[in-house]
């Protein structure tokens, strides 16, 4: 089975974890998201791999419509009906693969994915096709894991993503995810690095994950070496309340205005 249909059959799965997961339901970035992007009335904005819907919820009263797509059909299901419930009449949803969006170039105003580009087997196709649909001088913003310069800590941190959910591609670090965007014609305009902290047993069973293999995960915590146990600052860990630190990135890029 390829990664994107690995990655259908587990969102179908477990979309409504991802729904009302407060992971993704809130936390200070989504309103940090915001400040990055200073949306206008008068924007079109397109929510890429929006999962849940929060991201497009959030940005839903500031602009004049918001496009959601997502892979996984059931997902877009769960998502359309959480957004509804809330009133929101400007978010139209789209089934769309994010490295072949189905849009015209130069669409939308903004452009925005949180949470969902390591699940990509391409992701520097998804950026390409970001900036392909962005309007000259739009934005892409996007929010994602990732991963410490140091190649040994970076593979081991994703192996244990990947192990949680073997739909999880890879992260990437802070150069890696500038270089994307500066190939896709985009000017890095912001960057910043923030860290959540999960409640590990919340975070391993919203994937549905065995006994065996939440007692794996712990064993590659206690197991593995300090730079990666420094990155990952595990605490209370296998107890009850364990918790660990999972580090994202928000990068913001525009559109040049002579593309």
């Amino acid at each position: 089975m390829d990664s994107k249909a690995l990655s259908q059959e587990r969102y179908t799965q477990y979309a409504q974890g991802y729904v009302t997961s407060k992971a993704h339901a809130k936390g200070a970035e989504l309103e940090r998201l915001l400040e990055i992007a200073r949306p206008q009335p008068d924007w079109v904005a397109l929510d890429v791999a929006t999962g849940g819907g929060h991201t497009a919820l959030a940005f839903a009263p500031h602009v004049t419509r918001v496009v959601a797509t997502d892979l996984t059909l059931r997902m877009l299901e769960k998502a359309e009906a959480h957004v509804t419930s809330q009133g929101v009449t400007n978010v139209v949803f789209r089934p769309a693969d994010a490295e072949d969006l189905p849009f015209e170039d130069e669409t939308f105003d903004l452009v925005t994915c949180r949470i969902a580009p390591h699940h990509f087997p391409d992701c520097a196709r998804f950026v390409q096709e970001c900036a392909r649909v962005l309007r000259a001088g739009g934005l892409l913003l996007v929010q994602d894991h990732v991963l410490p310069y140091d190649e040994a800590a970076a593979r081991a941190v994703d192996d244990f993503e990947r192990l949680r959910d073997p739909s999880h591609n890879r992260a990437f670090d802070e150069g890696e995810w500038r270089g994307m965007f500066e190939d896709a014609g985009l000017t890095v305009e912001h960057t910043e690095q923030i860290v959540k902290r999960h409640a590990f047993l919340d975070w391993a069973q919203r994937q549905g994950c065995s006994p065996e293999t939440i007692e794996q995960l712990i064993e590659m915590v206690r197991n593995g070496p300090a730079i990666v146990t420094d990155w990952m600052q595990p605490q209370a860990w296998d107890t009850p309340e364990a918790t660990f630190a999972n580090h994202h990135i928000i990068i913001a890029g525009r559109k040049g205005k002579s593309q």
